[in-house]
């Protein structure tokens, strides 16, 4: 039987997780969704995920305070995280990436995008 993997979709608008649990599950994951960096940071202590995509810009906790947060946590550094925002300055892309994210994505993205970056990181 096939090991299930599962990938937390991180984003405060329902629409854009609707959107990319709807991908991963075409790449062949469980996806599980958060609308903030709180309630992804309470599900990863559960069970952690093997993928996060994960948006910046979200209230309660943002992205990077979340992927801080992950990091510390026992496990918190098995997850591979993909960040996904809107956010193009280079200085955010490579403060994602200092603080743990293995890829960052654009909005908007669509499967290819998400399953070019998933295989670039070694999750497909």
């Amino acid at each position: 039987m096939k090991s299930v993997r599962t990938c937390l979709v991180v984003d405060d608008s329902r629409v854009m997780r609707k959107v990319a649990i709807r991908i991963v599950e075409q790449l062949d994951f469980d996806g599980i969704e958060a609308g903030d960096g709180l309630e992804a940071l309470t599900y990863c202590r559960a069970a952690m995920p093997d993928a996060i995509l994960l948006d910046w810009s979200m209230p309660v906790m943002d992205g990077i305070e979340f992927l801080r947060q992950l990091r510390a946590e026992p496990n918190g550094a098995k997850p591979v995280v993909v960040f996904c925002s809107a956010e193009s300055r280079p200085e955010r892309i490579r403060l994602a990436i200092d603080h743990g994210a293995a890829e960052y994505i654009m909005k908007p993205f669509d499967g290819d995008i998400i399953a070019s970056k998933f295989e670039a990181v070694g999750l497909i």
